[in-house]
């Protein structure tokens, strides 16, 4: 049973990896208007190097809880922006919660996405409405921990998150950043969306996409 689940986890972040590339050029845009227009190539290099230690991983005696600590070590050493620390926290706090639950069942799925948010918000000290990847990450938990809470199935689920995600990530651009570099350009960071948000689109539709496939079972 855990070694599926491990090999879903595994599945997931390369797919993740593959969408972020594919992205990267549009998300070092956003970040060139607002940033140092490094963001999508930061984002690569580091879900790069969390696919790289996975597949040292012999995923039969390898719990889900552990890919996601594995994850968050090979982000961190692979970034060393904001992002960083930022997603290994979040990668850090879904390894925890899943030690109690190693199912990834639909209400396991639903509690990574919350307990990402809770670490990326914990160590951003960030909130909504500061044109940050939390205005993406803040409106997906919501919509994860209620659906969990309603029983939705996974498809159910997962779209609500990503619709939700997608919202939030594009009202970034009505925006005036109060956090990170951007902040600097108070007035002027006003009619773009914010990198951060939309590199956080891109990986919750890749794990939308994971699970639907799987049907969420582990």
């Amino acid at each position: 049973m855990s070694e599926k689940a491990a090999r879903c986890l595994c599945g997931m972040f390369q797919r993740i990896s593959i969408a972020i590339n594919a992205g990267k050029d549009h998300l070092s845009e956003l970040d060139g208007a607002i940033g140092d227009a490094d963001h999508g190539i930061t984002m690569s290099l580091g879900f790069m190097a969390v696919n790289a230690e996975l597949t040292k991983l012999d995923l039969a005696q390898t719990l889900p809880s552990e890919i996601f600590a594995v994850a968050a070590s090979a982000f961190l050493d692979a970034v060393g922006a904001s992002t960083g620390p930022l997603y290994a926290t979040g990668f850090r706090r879904a390894s925890q919660a899943l030690k109690s639950d190693e199912s990834l069942s639909p209400a396991c799925q639903a509690m990574i996405v919350d307990e990402m948010r809770a670490g990326i918000q914990q160590r951003g000290k960030g909130q909504r409405g500061d044109k940050t990847m939390l205005d993406a990450w803040i409106p997906a938990a919501e919509a994860a921990v209620n659906a969990s809470a309603r029983s939705l199935d996974v498809a159910g689920m997962w779209n609500g998150i990503l619709e939700a995600a997608e919202a939030g990530a594009n009202s970034t651009s009505s925006m005036v950043a109060a956090r990170g570099r951007a902040a600097r350009l108070g007035e002027r960071s006003l009619g773009h969306i914010d990198p951060g948000a939309a590199s956080a689109v891109i990986i919750l539709r890749a794990m939308r996409d994971t699970f639907v496939e799987g049907k969420g079972s582990g």
